[in-house]
């Protein structure tokens, strides 16, 4: 079954990209409400932004939402993947700027609010989005998959040059909390010299060795160094489960990110959408329902992480 908020939470934070204070209320909602994020700095106009991969204003750098009377929502990938993963189908997302708060660099913040809030069950089934057939797109070496399956399942490669990096490889059935317990603590990460030039660009403007993991060749400048040895694809995994909850319910197939970013997933999403016979909407069964991210989320089995 839906399930939504037991309560409101709230989250305090700056913006990544804007260097901004944010302010972020989670409310529950009906079943069938979907996911809507609501700007209350907007007092004129559409302050309502649905998160649907068709309202994605494409970037490298983050998932930014744009609605139709121009008003927008950006760097929602960290909180797309708590809801996700935490088996939140329902809620209004209230914020009071356009960017949600970065908070560490990771979903941990937000996924210990959730179930520290609780979730409540509704009375309708879970919508989820059935692969068929298989879906691929490419672009300068980098390839994004989604395949059939009967479950949600992330699998994803990178290769940096940066020895700090390198190659990294995971593959994660996401049911039964994996969520909380392998990825929700993962950190942003990039490079010193990519740092610099986002900057130099206006971008980037609240990042800090506070909310990221920073690279340079060999050495982490972060202080205390990755949570994981393979922190940077857990953290791509994080970020695709977040663009991937964008299709409007959680996804019922194998994702396979090669290199691939926010673009790449939502340029998939646009692609399975416009592929006839490639995806089936399900009214999911109770065993189906077992299957997805969010079943079986338990406080105790969150990283310990400051």
């Amino acid at each position: 079954m839906q399930h939504t908020l037991k309560s409101s939470v709230m989250f305090k934070g700056t913006g990544l990209h804007s260097g901004r204070p944010a302010t972020m209320v989670l409310r529950p909602a009906a079943a069938g409400y979907g996911i809507w994020f609501k700007r209350t700095d907007i007092e004129l106009g559409d302050a309502m932004i649905p998160a649907a991969y068709d309202v994605v204003e494409r970037s490298p750098l983050c998932t930014r939402l744009v609605n139709d009377a121009g008003v927008s929502v950006s760097t929602v990938e960290h909180i797309m993947a708590a809801l996700a993963g935490c088996g939140v189908h329902n809620a209004l997302i209230e914020i009071d700027g356009p960017e949600v708060p970065i908070m560490d660099g990771s979903s941990i913040a937000f996924v210990r609010g959730i179930v520290a809030c609780g979730v409540r069950q509704q009375a309708a089934p879970v919508l989820a989005y059935e692969i068929v057939e298989p879906v691929t797109v490419e672009r300068e070496g980098a390839k994004a998959t989604l395949l059939p399956s009967d479950r949600q399942e992330i699998e994803f490669h990178i290769d940096f040059d940066d020895k700090a990096i390198g190659k990294q490889s995971m593959t994660l059935d996401m049911h039964n909390g994996t969520f909380a317990r392998e990825l929700c603590d993962s950190r942003t990460f990039c490079r010193r010299a990519d740092v610099e030039a986002m900057r130099a660009n206006g971008l980037a403007l609240g990042g800090s060795l506070d909310n990221a993991v920073v690279v340079q060749d060999d050495e982490v400048l972060t202080p205390g160094g990755f949570r994981h040895k393979d922190e940077a694809v857990r953290h791509k995994m994080l970020d695709a489960l977040g663009d991937l909850y964008l299709a409007g319910g959680p996804i019922l197939g194998r994702y396979v990110g090669e290199k691939s970013g926010h673009a790449m997933t939502n340029t998939l999403l646009r692609k399975l959408f416009e592929t006839p016979g490639a995806v089936r909407p399900v009214l999911c069964t109770p065993e189906q329902a077992a299957r997805l991210p969010g079943y079986g989320v338990v406080w105790a089995e969150i990283p310990q992480v400051a």
